[in-house]
């Protein structure tokens, strides 16, 4: 079965300062996209595979909101409680701590970014 999420922009102000939060909270480099100088890409190119899911920090004039857009999940790896550690190691907020929504969904949090955005986090049951 393929992803259902197959892609997420996440809108940002200060694109560098938004590379500088992701690659520490993810633990990876955060590449630019090849040809453009306001894509930042979250999974290097040539990595993964085709069912894999991932997404890109756009740099945007607007300033992004907690409360408009999409919200994007990020895998936690099993480490959930460590992830929320290290958003707020790089200047991030935690929003809500890990809840559990029972077996089929299994736990999330939300935390805001170094740009404004409300982020989810996802670990399974």
């Amino acid at each position: 079965m393929s992803n259902v999420i197959v892609w997420a922009d996440i809108p940002v102000v200060d694109l560098e300062r938004a590379r500088k939060f992701y690659a520490h909270v993810l633990g990876n480099e955060i590449q630019m996209m090849p040809g453009s100088d306001a894509v930042a890409l979250l999974m290097p190119l040539g990595t993964g595979s085709p069912d894999d899911v991932s997404g890109d920090l756009v740099q945007d004039s607007d300033t992004p909101s907690k409360t408009h857009g999409s919200t994007v999940y990020l895998n936690s790896n099993g480490d959930i409680s460590g992830m929320l550690a290290r958003v707020v190691e790089a200047g991030g907020s935690v929003l809500s701590e890990p809840v559990n929504m029972g077996e089929m969904v299994g736990w999330i949090a939300f935390f805001e970014d170094s740009e404004g955005n409300r982020v989810g986090l996802h670990q399974p049951a």
